[in-house]
């Protein structure tokens, strides 16, 4: 295995993952809510009174967040060497797992595992074993 060291960005990475952590941090902190992606999209499909307005809120902030930074740098290109179907077949199938599982990575592993859930601990590690498994039987064994 090889490093790719022209697109190898510890710094920004470890800057972005402690802007996640700070932005969920303030979540918990001023509204009591996990920030778990999955289940505050989940919340604006089934709204509750005096839940909607925060919710669109950081839907919105992920939404606008890359044409922000746009504003500043060029967006990275995005070259996906897949076919459409399986795209939307692995979308589904990322969907069912995150309710099946009761959150996502970013509720699970984000939030989860700051709070010293065991649950979070074991749901993060099928995440990273699937993911895992997937790429070692789609690269190495199926084609």
């Amino acid at each position: 295995m090889t490093i790719d060291w022209i697109n190898f960005t510890p710094w920004i990475s470890s800057i972005g993952g402690l802007l996640i952590g700070f932005a969920a941090s303030l979540l918990i902190v001023f509204n009591g809510k996990i920030a778990g992606i999955s289940g505050i999209l989940a919340g604006l499909l089934t709204p509750v009174s005096g839940e909607l307005l925060w919710r669109i809120a950081f839907v919105s902030g992920l939404i606008l967040s890359p044409l922000v930074y746009h504003l500043v740098a060029p967006l990275p290109s995005v070259q996906i060497h897949s076919n459409a179907w399986l795209i939307m077949i692995a979308g589904v199938l990322v969907g069912f797992g995150s309710r099946y599982g009761s959150g996502c990575t970013s509720g699970h592993g984000v939030c989860g595992i700051s709070r010293f859930s065991r649950r979070s601990f074991v749901a993060t590690a099928c995440f990273i074993s699937s993911g895992f498994l997937t790429v070692l039987l789609v690269r190495h064994y199926i084609g």
